[in-house]
């Protein structure tokens, strides 16, 4: 998707340990127009699966799911990382580790809202070492709905999930994959979607 590789080869930021910042954009504050764009992206690409549902993370993967969600005219449903007051305890869970965070975090989802009648896409900002995405299938998993695929907004291609989803055979949608971060450079690479 050109629009979002120009933006961010012109506002994303390259920080030691291969991260990429691109918090004026997509995780911190949201460009809406992109976020629109990179929704209909997503539901062009998912939009004959027969989609009942949108699961994703809070909280960056919230703006690009509402704006798919909103195409596709289907609901989001987003993990939370932190149990509200107002969550009973009839939850799917599963435990996710953030790279850039260094920690794990209990993510979970209210079983009122996916079932096995569902058939989802799965939508997050990032792909790196995939460990967001095994959760979400895992709640995913537990609730009995079938997962139609993964829809990616930055994918870090040099990183080993983009890999690990596609040999498990999951459908992997990256609207950017970064190749290499070295010396402070953002490069891509073309898609190796299924």
């Amino acid at each position: 998707m050109q629009l979002l590789k120009n933006k961010i080869m012109e506002e994303g930021k390259v920080l030691p340990g291969n991260v990429l910042k691109v918090d004026s954009f997509l995780n911190h504050q949201i460009d809406p127009a992109l976020m629109q764009a990179i929704g209909d992206e997503f539901a062009e690409k998912f939009g004959q699966s027969g989609l009942t549902k949108i699961l994703t993370l809070e909280s960056s993967g919230i703006a690009p799911s509402v704006m798919a969600g909103l195409k596709l005219g289907i609901p989001v449903v987003f993990a939370r990382k932190c149990k509200s007051l107002t969550q009973n305890s009839a939850l799917y869970s599963a435990s996710v580790y953030s790279y850039t965070k260094q920690e794990s975090n209990e993510i979970s989802v209210s079983q009122a809202h996916i079932s096995g009648d569902d058939t989802l896409l799965i939508i997050d900002d990032f792909l790196a070492n995939g460990q967001a995405v095994l959760g979400l299938l895992d709640i995913a998993e537990q609730s009995g709905a079938s997962v139609a695929g993964v829809g990616i907004v930055i994918e870090k291609g040099f990183q080993p999930g983009g890999d690990m989803l596609r040999e498990k055979g999951c459908r992997v949608e990256s609207l950017a994959i970064i190749e290499s971060l070295e010396n402070s450079r953002v490069t891509f690479k073309e898609a190796v979607n299924q």
